[in-house]
């Protein structure tokens, strides 16, 4: 077995697809969920609350703790994608986009915040239904705002058009999970999903090269061969943001040059990479996160599954900046690639309301499997 991560090679089989799909959402939400907890704090405050590593595992928080916005609106991501997939199933053509965004305005319902008249009444699915959905956990302003103008924001008329905020790329891990299409119809879908709440190139971007980078993963590239596949993305397009360019160029040179047990302090990772409220950073930290802990801590090949999900979640989180975004990325990136086998049996138990990811998770292998 090659001891190159950027060589996707497993003993015995290679995840199932159903186990990529569970691993990438249940990922996402426990990084999402342990990030969550210091999302506001400094990185003086979360080591002064536990110590010089910082948060490292769910025994560490006394009074469990919740998923986020990030995980939230990933699962209404799902939703639009699986009714749109749905329709196309029985032979009836679909706007996806419009589907997404139909989902988004029904998340928005879980927010309490009312929409214009004008604005179309979807039917209610059964995510709707999960009581756990309706609490706000900080959501991001501009997918609030973008969506309560009840308008489908597009790329040619986009809402809040100066906005990049890291809520595109928190959420769009799930276009990566649709196999059969093109990879470019990928990017395609994510960054026109992006446009219902961020104008931004950079916005609209960071989300379809994150969907692209999941997506690659899923079709069995490795972890540095889907990064740079990514940023190659990003390198090929003439509009794209330079600061979404330098941010992907930064995270995977300095991973390249991480060691054994040695990554950037939280200092350095915001100083390089950012402090991920801005979508490029996001983007750039959760893989960063992910990449420089692809090495075994002896020196001696790729890590444990479990191992690795934990070391890179840990380092996602621990800086001060927006650690649930951050983490969330990490986690579904992870998830993705080594399917449900990198999730810690203990995290899993202390995750709010899997039972409800794992349900959306499903709908999405069966309408992707039928």
């Amino acid at each position: 077995m090659s001891n190159d991560p950027g060589t996707s090679v497993f003993p015995g089989t290679a995840p199932s697809p159903e186990s990529r799909i569970h691993g990438c959402l249940l990922g996402g939400a426990l990084g999402d969920s342990l990030g969550y907890v210091v999302e506001f704090d400094p990185i003086e405050e979360i080591r002064r609350r536990f110590g010089a590593a910082g948060l490292r595992d769910f025994s560490a928080l006394d009074g469990g703790t919740h998923f986020s916005d990030d995980t939230q609106m990933t699962l209404y991501t799902v939703d639009g994608i699986v009714e749109a997939l749905e329709w196309a199933n029985s032979g009836v053509g679909a706007d996806a986009n419009a589907c997404v965004w139909l989902a988004y305005l029904r998340w928005l319902d879980t927010q309490g915040v009312p929409v214009p008249e004008s604005a179309p009444r979807p039917q209610p699915r059964w995510i709707d239904a999960q009581d756990v959905l309706r609490h706000r956990r900080a959501p991001g302003n501009a997918c609030l705002s973008g969506l309560a103008t009840g308008e489908m924001g597009t790329l040619f008329r986009p809402v809040n058009p100066d906005s990049k905020g890291c809520g595109t790329v928190m959420r769009s891990a799930p276009f990566g999970l649709v196999p059969h299409i093109p990879a470019e119809a990928v990017y395609k879908l994510s960054a026109d999903a992006a446009s219902l709440t961020h104008g931004h190139p950079s916005a609209r971007q960071s989300a379809g090269v994150f969907s692209l980078l999941i997506y690659s993963l899923v079709q069995g590239s490795g972890l540095a061969e889907a990064a740079q596949a990514a940023l190659a993305r990003v390198l090929a397009d003439d509009e794209a943001a330079p600061e979404l360019r330098e941010r992907l160029e930064a995270a995977i040179r300095l991973s390249g040059q991480a060691g054994p047990g040695t990554v950037l302090s939280p200092e350095e990772l915001v100083r390089e990479l950012g402090e991920g409220w801005v979508a490029e950073e996001a983007l750039a930290v959760g893989l960063y996160a992910v990449l420089a802990t692809a090495i075994a801590p002896g020196g001696d090949g790729a890590p444990d599954p479990v191992a690795h999900f934990k070391a890179a979640i840990a380092v996602a989180i621990n800086h001060s900046g927006d650690s649930d975004s951050t983490g969330s990325i990490a986690g579904n990136i992870l998830g993705a690639y080594y399917g449900t086998a990198c999730l810690p049996a203990d995290w899993l138990e202390a995750l709010e309301a899997p039972e409800v990811i794992r349900g959306m998770a499903g709908q999405l292998v069966s309408v992707t499997s039928a």
